[in-house]
């Protein structure tokens, strides 16, 4: 039986066939590579518990980041205010009793069997969206965004950004960010602003180095990658353990299960922060590589979508999840190597942690809506 006109494009594409499929190839092969190295990670202690769970929250992600495609870009535009004070109430719950403390940082609110929601992940999203609302119509015209809109993004960037480092969480708060002010930039802000906005993060970094905003744990962490020795029983001794299973591994890694370091447990929190030497330890440099190629194809396949976007929310869109990913994909791999602070941030679609991972997929989704839409045309 031959679709109706309204599910074939005009290549004849059905609407299924419209969906970008080689971004989500790609953001699903770096989930099955990131089950199989949290399974190596958690194996000897916990058997297949953190694989199956890690394996749910994809399959959760991929079908959210479908239904969310097939809304439309109309729809999710609709939908962007609503989002992003989602996001907002979020962040004020999780700093009440409702929330809970792990290292120092009040992130999280446990739902149930063992889940939790990381409400810092969903103000990515909600920001994203809210930005890309708020400028598309005078980039659309060909306009930069004027005062009220500069000032209104500032806002829209502050709130998330303030609440997120209340937590206090660093790594996310620098995504937050980052993200703002890539958009911003796109949108065709002055220069002046753009080094106002620099200047100020500079400032707030700072501050939080010095004042006692920071528990002394995470102050360590932050700067235990310059000297590993200033704390070795502590956040140094994680830096160091990461440093030498990744330099285990060689060039074509100790094979799968079998990383000393991993399978011994001297990494701290290896199937989240440190997942990424999983994949050194055992995988080595090529398959530690592979991995990275794997990711960094997602994020130029986004930033293809996002160019060729009918409309400006689109790109601005596909912007905002590109420089997202491409942060904490370049934070997560560069503490591993000890060239960055360690913040905790996850590798995206890699690491363990149900938030990340259906967030990330969302944002899948929401550019997908862009490809989507374009076919349409």
């Amino acid at each position: 039986m031959r679709a109706s006109g309204s599910e074939r494009g005009p290549a004849g594409l059905t609407r299924w066939a419209r969906h970008d499929v080689g971004l989500y190839v790609a953001a699903a092969g770096a989930s099955v590579v990131g089950a199989l190295l949290v399974w190596s990670a958690t194996a000897r202690t916990d058997g297949t518990a953190y694989l199956v769970r890690h394996l749910v929250a994809a399959v959760v992600g991929v079908a959210l980041a479908l239904l969310v495609s097939r809304a439309g870009q109309h729809r999710i535009r609709l939908l962007a205010p609503w989002v992003y004070a989602g996001s907002l109430l979020a962040l004020l719950a999780v700093l009440t009793p409702l929330g809970v403390t792990v290292n120092g940082s009040r992130s999280w609110i446990p739902l149930f069997a063992g889940f939790t929601v990381q409400p810092a992940e969903v103000a990515k999203v909600g920001l994203c969206l809210a930005l890309a609302t708020l400028l598309a119509g005078r980039v659309d015209r060909g306009l930069a965004p004027g005062g009220r809109e500069l000032l209104t993004s500032a806002l829209l960037v502050a709130l998330p950004t303030t609440l997120v480092v209340l937590q206090p969480d660093l790594g996310s708060a620098a995504v937050v960010l980052a993200l703002g002010a890539v958009v911003v930039a796109v949108a065709g802000a002055p220069r002046r602003w753009l080094l106002a906005a620099t200047v100020l993060a500079m400032a707030t970094v700072v501050v939080l180095l010095t004042t006692p905003v920071l528990s002394d744990y995470q102050r360590d962490r932050l700067t235990s990658f310059t000297d590993p020795s200033a704390d070795p029983q502590g956040s140094g001794y994680q830096t160091r353990q990461v440093r030498l299973a990744i330099g285990a591994g060689g060039m074509w890694g100790q094979g799968f299960m079998e990383g000393q370091r991993t399978q011994g447990g001297l990494v701290p929190y290896q199937l989240n922060d440190f997942v990424f030497s999983v994949a050194g330890e055992e995988l080595g440099f090529v398959g530690a590589a592979g991995l990275l190629v794997l990711l960094g194809f997602v994020v130029l396949r986004v930033l293809v979508v996002a160019s060729r976007s009918v409309d400006a929310f689109g790109r601005l869109v596909g912007v905002g999840v590109a420089t997202w990913l491409a942060v904490q994909v370049v934070q997560n791999v560069g503490m591993n190597l000890g060239l960055l602070p360690v913040t905790g941030l996850p590798l995206p679609f890699v690491s363990y942690g149900g938030s990340s991972m259906v967030v990330s997929w969302v944002a899948v989704g929401l550019v997908d809506a862009a490809h989507v839409e374009a076919t349409r045309r």
